[in-house]
């Protein structure tokens, strides 16, 4: 049986974030979204959350704004791909960096916000 990219992103997934955590782990999720449906995102997302409060540090590699919108802390790195980037662009709340003039981020990540704060 062949999995599709979404299913056997599920099971990469639930594997890892079951194990038993010890209050101080470290998690590096590298594009953790890619492949998931809308509602294993917000799934995905309530696990991040509970990790989180119970004391884990979670590190998200992301370009999906609905997910980077709800995130404590951003570094954005930039400013483009290979020798054009690499050099931190914007960092702080995503409030913050949707502010910064710099960064390509910022003007998707301000649309982003501001759709949050009508839909609320």
């Amino acid at each position: 049986t062949t999995l599709s990219g979404g299913e056997a992103q599920r099971i990469k997934l639930a594997t890892e974030l079951s194990k038993r955590d010890t209050g101080n782990t470290f998690y590096i999720l590298d594009e953790p979204t890619t492949g998931l449906h809308f509602e294993d995102i917000r799934v995905l997302m309530e696990v991040l959350n509970r990790l989180v409060n119970k004391g884990n540090t979670v590190l998200v590699i992301e370009h999906n704004m609905d997910v980077i919108k709800m995130m404590d802390y951003i570094i954005d790195i930039g400013y483009e791909g290979g020798r054009g980037g690499g050099m931190i662009v914007a960092k702080g709340t995503p409030e913050q960096v949707a502010k910064d003039k710099k960064s390509y981020t910022a003007k998707y990540l301000k649309k982003e916000l501001e759709i949050s704060l009508v839909s609320n």
